[in-house]
């Protein structure tokens, strides 16, 4: 049993996505509450060529721990010796293998959930990256259910993953034909957990204490991932937990708050290696902020701002204007749903 899941815990997971869950990001939402990290998925050839900027999305801090680094490739033998390299170099609590990215980038590679499609291949994956890390770090895998809807296969890889050496699987309850469209599908991630013996970590549409204990409640699962929430709200970790243990609800944060935490953000982001000059972090930081100002009041017009931004003071003067307008018209709390 992986230490985060014994004692009866039930851990929140921050899901990796691409572009927005590094290591400052990380940083944010561990101080939130979320329990365990995982890094942005790294291409198993970037990290055999020593690719400088592909080691970049391995980086974490002891404070992030207990923290995973997810894997793509579709090379068993040449995917378990990326993780070798990553286990010596960097020392990450665990390995996790990207079987549910849908990005055509990824799919034309015979990475992320093409596997699905593959079982065989799947199956030499995760043998050959549990094989060599054996002795040294547990291995877990994060899928989607199937390629399509008419080829929901969830169950049976979560068994195949299991008998390949996986120590606990995440699973997306989306097709990757539905990308991050529709309903995630519970039922097959309540089967999928009741199918096998390792913790199996539910994720897709947890926005909420209420969704979290509702889950826990009616599904067999052992743990949460959110993903697309924490990018608008990080204080969903906490608020979580909070609900989960009082069944009460957090008051949201103040425009105070939200405004503190994306200044600070960005400023985390500039002083980081991972995007050069504050230029050009700022230009990454782009979406990040527009997916923070959801709920804002004036959202529309402050997105159209934030798009253009290249230094933190420009941030901090969008920041003070928009508390100014908040207060002037009333809506210094927001809920940060809109």
């Amino acid at each position: 049993m992986l230490p985060w899941f014994q004692n009866d815990a039930f851990p929140l997971y921050l899901a990796p996505m691409a572009g927005v869950t590094d290591v400052v990001f990380r940083t944010i939402c561990k101080e939130l509450g979320a329990d365990v990290m995982v890094t942005e998925f790294v291409s198993a050839e970037g990290i055999m060529q020593a690719d400088e900027r592909t080691r970049k999305y391995t980086e974490f801090t002891d404070q992030q721990r207990p923290v995973g680094v997810q894997l793509f490739g579709g090379d068993g033998v040449r995917m378990g010796e990326a993780a070798r390299k990553i286990v010596d170099w960097k020392r990450p609590d665990f390995i996790d293998i990207n079987y549910g990215c849908p990005v055509n980038k990824v799919v034309a590679k015979n990475g992320g959930s093409s596997l699905l499609r593959d079982c065989p291949l799947l199956e030499s994956v995760a043998s050959e990256v549990a094989k060599a890390c054996e002795g040294l770090v547990p291995v877990t895998a994060k899928i989607r259910i199937g390629w399509d809807e008419r080829s929901i296969n969830a169950v049976e890889v979560c068994r195949i993953l299991e008998g390949s050496g996986m120590q606990a699987i995440a699973v997306h309850g989306r097709t990757r034909r539905q990308g991050y469209g529709g309903e995630a599908n519970w039922e097959v991630i309540d089967q999928c957990a009741r199918a096998v013996s390792v913790p199996v970590i539910g994720n897709g549409d947890i926005g909420s204490g209420a969704d979290l204990r509702r889950r826990r409640k009616e599904t067999a699962v052992s743990g949460v991932m959110i993903g697309r929430r924490a990018m608008q709200n990080p204080w969903v970790f906490r608020e979580a937990k909070h609900y989960l243990a009082t069944g009460e609800e957090l008051a949201p944060p103040t425009i105070e708050e939200r405004w503190a935490l994306v200044v600070r953000h960005c400023r985390m982001a500039t002083g980081s290696s991972r995007y050069g000059g504050e230029r050009h972090a700022m230009m990454a930081m782009r979406s990040r902020l527009m997916a923070y100002c959801k709920g804002f009041p004036g959202a529309k017009e402050l997105r159209q701002q934030l798009c253009k931004v290249a230094s933190v003071a420009e941030v901090e003067d969008l920041a003070a204007a928009s508390i100014e307008r908040a207060h002037a018209a009333g809506t210094a709390s927001l809920a940060g749903t809109s």
